[in-house]
């Protein structure tokens, strides 16, 4: 099964990657050279067939005309092990720095979260693979490539599998605006980590939450409810960065 990648940034990145195959690079005709050189140079190094086309073909074959001139044809997401993303942390000789989605939904909350990752050096990123979404191309396309980049892991319990990184002295923190949480900056989150961020509406699962070590909450000065999850998640992130020292 095949999937369909567009966008400038989304196709560079899959090309740059190595996270799965890539079948053929679709660019439409008379495409700005200045935008086209770069992924045409980068399919060119993978050794990836190049073809053209008219822009309603690409967008036939994309099934979306906001494809920036180019599609890309690969095959499906390759996703990794907890151990794989546990074991990057050591090959680098860092603290482990996870990200945990708790049934977080929206391709766009998912990929804003998944380029924030990236940029900042987390090691892996863990979902649950029963009603939780995938990785699809709606959400390497919101991340920008980045998720071409990340080790991904799915799992049937995330509990267990919480439990397990429990085990491997990795911290778990969750974002929860209970009134019981501790504000971002009483915590130092220079400790092998985990950030849990939950669905958007709801939050964590009472399980999930039970099963963090720390919940946190981020200040509030204003009169809206909350911030959108992958904003939140975002800012925990950074912070989290910030208090390795940007290393």
């Amino acid at each position: 099964m095949t999937e369909i990648l567009i966008r400038r940034n989304t196709v560079l990145e899959a090309l740059r990657g190595s996270r799965r195959e890539i079948f053929s690079l679709w660019l439409q005709d008379g495409l700005d050279k200045k935008l086209a050189q770069p992924v045409r140079e980068a399919a060119q190094k993978r050794g990836v067939r190049i073809q053209t086309a008219d822009k309603q073909k690409i967008g036939r074959l994309a099934k979306d005309h906001s494809h920036q001139g180019m599609a890309l044809e690969v095959g499906p997401y390759v996703y990794s092990e907890v151990d794989e993303i546990l074991g990057l942390a050591e090959q680098r000789g860092e603290k482990p720095f996870l990200l945990l989605l708790d049934l977080l939904h929206g391709p766009q909350n998912i990929g804003a979260l998944l380029r924030t990752a990236e940029i900042c050096g987390v090691h892996g990123v863990i979902v649950q693979d029963r009603r939780a979404p995938e990785i699809t191309p709606a959400v390497v396309q919101y991340s920008a490539g980045a998720a071409e980049h990340l080790l991904v892991a799915q799992v049937t319990n995330l509990v267990a599998t919480m439990r397990q990184l429990q085990q491997n002295n990795v911290w778990l923190v969750g974002m929860d605006l209970a009134e019981d949480a501790q504000s971002l900056g009483e915590v130092d989150l220079n400790m092998p980590l985990g950030i849990v961020v939950g669905h958007e509406g709801q939050g964590m699962r009472r399980l999930v939450r039970e099963t963090c070590d720390i919940r946190l909450m981020l200040p509030q000065k204003g009169r809206v409810e909350s911030l959108n999850a992958a904003v939140a998640g975002s800012i925990l992130i950074y912070q989290a960065w910030q208090a390795r020292g940007f290393a």
